[in-house]
């Protein structure tokens, strides 16, 4: 379905009587207006699921959780087999989890997110993965629905639904707009909080700059710190400030974009100075705990340390599980000089692992390989 959509007022206009006062202004969003079309879609069309998953005990000790992001449907899931031999209790799926604006024609069923999350899905390496290890799961723009797509995407109410009927989001995600989450697990002194924000479905258009010979080719968009731009939305925000103000051990949240680096240009906190800030600053108020950032998108992975109110913030970016740019290190190390990187940049397929030492107090942030050699690894205390 391809739809030429039309104001509420617009609508109003067609079909009222003659005569019949038409209102000024009435705020209707595409969904709102296609939510007849959805309804019937969805008793027409197959919804894929990922399948079975093994919830994880509340009461559970974490000691090591992987995570992984840009992984292609279509592309090799060797993967999942290495991920898998280094056991972890936790897996985390924080972006492009598929490719589902690949072959996408504009039409408003998302057809192209569906086949996508159909083909993942009838993968046994993905299966058997997720048949044993518990899941979390966010999303970035690929599996969100077009390329570094934000809040004004159109069709992203259809995409939340796609998104929570094939992984199986909680009620408390299907309840409300977006898909953030968090979660406490373990006992009294060993409890990990787990944070998966949403950067996509309340974001603000980025603003594009003007191309230039005069820099290195690293992404085309420029800082915006213009009044009322966000990333993850006032409701967001507040949800936040509550979950950091719960008791907990540990922190890790995830972030689908890069957090810490301004080294460039592409998608990231680095496109809303103010908003970088801002998270950076509620960091620092948490209730005390040890903090992990973790984030994806790059096709690049790599460790990142900044300094920021007084605290010392580490990031750990993995990707991409299936869909590597390149093998030469050395070359995209060179290309991306980043003062807040710890060690290279690292374009092969790679996860990361997050191992905690309850009694060290103190975590260790390593990428891994499609082999599981290790490419980094950095530990910090807390």
């Amino acid at each position: 379905m391809r739809l030429a959509l039309l104001s509420a007022a617009a609508l109003f206009a067609l079909a009222a009587p003659l005569g019949a006062q038409t209102p000024q202004s009435v705020e209707v969003t595409p969904d709102q207006l296609l939510s007849p079309y959805y309804e019937a879609l969805k008793a027409k069309v197959a919804m894929p699921v990922a399948g079975p998953n093994p919830a994880l005990a509340p009461a559970t000790t974490l000691t090591r959780i992987a995570v992984g992001s840009c992984n292609h449907q279509s592309a090799a899931q060797h993967m999942w087999a290495q991920i898998a031999s280094a056991n972890p209790q936790l897996f985390l799926m924080i972006g492009d989890n598929v490719y589902g604006d690949a072959g996408w024609d504009g039409d408003a069923g998302l057809a192209s997110l569906r086949s996508a999350y159909a083909l993942q899905a009838s993968h046994p390496e993905f299966a058997g993965f997720r048949a044993k290890v518990p899941m979390m799961t966010t999303w970035d723009d690929h599996d969100f629905g077009l390329n570094d797509a934000g809040g004004s995407f159109p069709f992203r109410g259809w995409s939340e639904t796609l998104f929570e009927t094939f992984w199986g989001s909680s009620k408390a995600v299907k309840a409300r707009p977006g898909i953030y989450e968090s979660t406490i697990t373990g006992p009294q002194g060993k409890r990990v909080q787990v944070i998966m924000l949403d950067t996509r479905f309340f974001r603000s258009d980025l603003k594009r700059g003007p191309w230039t010979k005069d820099r290195l080719p690293l992404g085309g968009y420029l800082p915006d710190d213009s009044a009322g731009k966000t990333v993850l939305g006032e409701a967001q925000w507040a949800w936040l400030a509550a979950e950091l103000a719960k008791p907990a051990d540990l922190r890790i949240v995830v972030s689908s974009t890069q957090v810490l680096t301004t080294a460039h240009q592409f998608e990231g906190w680095t496109n809303f100075p103010a908003e970088r800030t801002r998270l950076l600053d509620l960091l620092g108020t948490r209730e005390a705990s040890g903090l992990v950032l973790l984030s994806g998108d790059r096709h690049s992975g790599g460790v990142y340390k900044v300094d920021h109110g007084g605290q010392t913030i580490w990031e750990l970016t993995s990707s991409s599980l299936n869909l590597s740019f390149g093998d030469d290190i050395e070359r995209t190390t060179a290309r991306e000089p980043d003062a807040a990187r710890v060690g290279k940049f690292f374009p092969i397929e790679n996860y990361g692992l997050v191992d905690i030492d309850w009694q060290a107090k103190q975590v260790t942030v390593s990428l891994k390989g499609n082999t599981s050699a290790t490419l980094v690894n950095q530990t910090f205390g807390w």
